[in-house]
């Protein structure tokens, strides 16, 4: 009888086209196995989890990819990227940009054992508020349970990157002399924190785009959790 009803809600689910039609059917589906004594809620956060873990891999593995990136310097510093072209100091831009990005693209392959971990720590009912939450409720989580310790990874690779230039202390020492200038309303200089905060800025729009595809096609970039969940009986 068990393997008649999750037949017949698998039927429902593969007709279903986003994460919003899937819910009440995860319900009910939640609601006949406790009936017949499973216990599904846990079922179907370890099947979330499995299906959160893999996005989160092709995220951070997509943006460690050389060219993934496209970073330049922040809009502040471009007057004196400008003028160091037009004198024909235009390969130290380029040299300091490269660096920017190779940066950022190893930075990413530290974002997955940190979303790892953030996947791990999520309690049962965190993981069905992900499935039952709103369209980015996925990539809210992971912003709010990751972003600190993704920044106190990304600072020291960005660093060492930047350190390779051969004119990173210079360039700290010009910093160091610019933010005591007493300007108002100074533009940002730090190309250290734009570069940490436009990669995190980028790992998190992919993480969105990940859940978006979940939530437009739950069944296909979903079938682990479909299938541990309604798959069995």
């Amino acid at each position: 009888m068990a393997g008649l009803v999750t037949g017949s809600v698998m039927g429902a689910l593969v007709g279903c086209q986003n994460m919003e039609a899937v819910s009440p059917w995860v319900d009910l589906g939640n609601q006949v196995a406790k009936n017949a004594g499973y216990d599904t809620d846990s079922r179907l956060a370890r099947a979330i989890k499995d299906t959160l873990s893999a996005s989160t891999d092709r995220a951070s593995t997509g943006l460690s990819q050389q060219g993934a990136f496209h970073l330049q310097l922040p809009p502040s510093a471009q007057p004196v990227a400008n003028s160091l072209r037009q004198f024909g100091f235009g390969s130290y831009v380029d040299q300091l940009e490269a660096a920017m990005n190779r940066g950022a693209e190893q930075a990413a392959v530290e974002a997955a054992p940190v979303f790892k971990q953030a996947i791990a720590g999520m309690s049962v009912n965190d993981a069905l508020g992900i499935i039952r939450g709103g369209d980015t409720a996925a990539t809210e989580y992971f912003r709010g349970q990751t972003e600190s310790a993704l920044r106190a990874r990304f600072q020291p690779i960005v660093e060492a990157n930047l350190r390779k230039t051969g004119f990173y202390d210079q360039y700290k020492s010009m910093l160091a002399v610019y933010e005591k200038l007493p300007i108002a309303n100074k533009p940002a200089m730090d190309v250290e924190r734009h570069v940490v905060d436009s990669s995190m800025a980028t790992l998190f729009t992919r993480i969105g785009e990940e859940e978006a595809l979940i939530r437009k096609d739950p069944v296909a970039r979903g079938s682990v959790l479909i299938g541990q969940v309604f798959g069995e009986g």
